[in-house]
């Protein structure tokens, strides 16, 4: 007999940015009933969260979790201490930006792991992108490819049922360009995300995020509305 999986349905890591807002478009297209899962890790803003919520509300999840993880004490980085500069953007470099926050989306996605399990989910959306991106090791294949692994030998699901939750990444190999033309195809509601590193009332325009968004807006040749002033 073959091994059954765990029913259908997702949970999506919803930060509330571009990314994420498309991964969302796309199951909500393909893999119903969704739910989101929004986190504060203890990041410098959370101007985001409200970008999430109103996200959710728009696409009209199943249930839209935003969890208190105040982890920023412990996770050196630029977006965790807001007494640290955040760099602007420049050229590609082959360093990791100080940006990177230590194995976030280990923890995010071991959360989302959790959550789809105890749901009986049968997938955990992320928006990682490893093209148009700042050089994050934890949004590269192999690492999610790794991640599974684990899902399978360290659930009962996956233990018991032979499979568990997947890993989905629809992004990841897409340059911002066609994410924004993927967005406009699912009909994002750009208007609604936030990207900005530095929080605020309107984005800096200096950031990486920032930086990035804009490229694909621009490559696509679509207005940005929230784009910096």
């Amino acid at each position: 007999m073959t091994p059954r999986g765990p029913p259908g349905g997702s949970v999506v890591l919803l930060s509330g940015g571009m990314d994420s807002a498309t991964c969302l478009a796309v199951a909500s297209e393909h893999d119903r009933p969704v739910h989101a899962l929004t986190v504060g890790y203890g990041q410098r803003h959370v101007r985001e969260v409200r970008s999430a919520r109103a996200l959710a509300r728009h696409f009209g999840v199943k249930e839209h979790v935003v969890l208190d993880l105040p982890l920023g004490p412990l996770l050196e980085s630029s977006l965790t201490r807001p007494s640290r500069r955040l760099p602007r953007a420049g050229g590609r470099s082959t360093r990791i930006p100080s940006t990177y926050v230590p194995a976030r989306n280990t923890i995010l996605l071991a959360v989302a792991l959790g959550y789809a399990e105890s749901h009986r989910l049968g997938s955990i959306y992320i928006g990682a992108n490893a093209i148009d991106y700042s050089g994050y090791p934890d949004c590269r294949p192999p690492y999610f490819r790794a991640f599974e692994r684990v899902a399978r030998l360290g659930t009962r699901v996956g233990v018991e049922k032979g499979r568990a939750p997947r890993i989905r990444a629809p992004l990841q190999r897409l340059s911002k360009e066609r994410i924004v033309r993927l967005g406009e195809r699912l009909r994002v509601p750009w208007r609604l995300t936030w990207s900005c590193y530095a929080g605020g009332q309107v984005p800096c325009g200096r950031c990486d995020a920032c930086r990035l968004r804009a490229l694909g807006f621009s490559r696509a040749g679509v207005h940005d509305p929230v784009a910096a002033p």
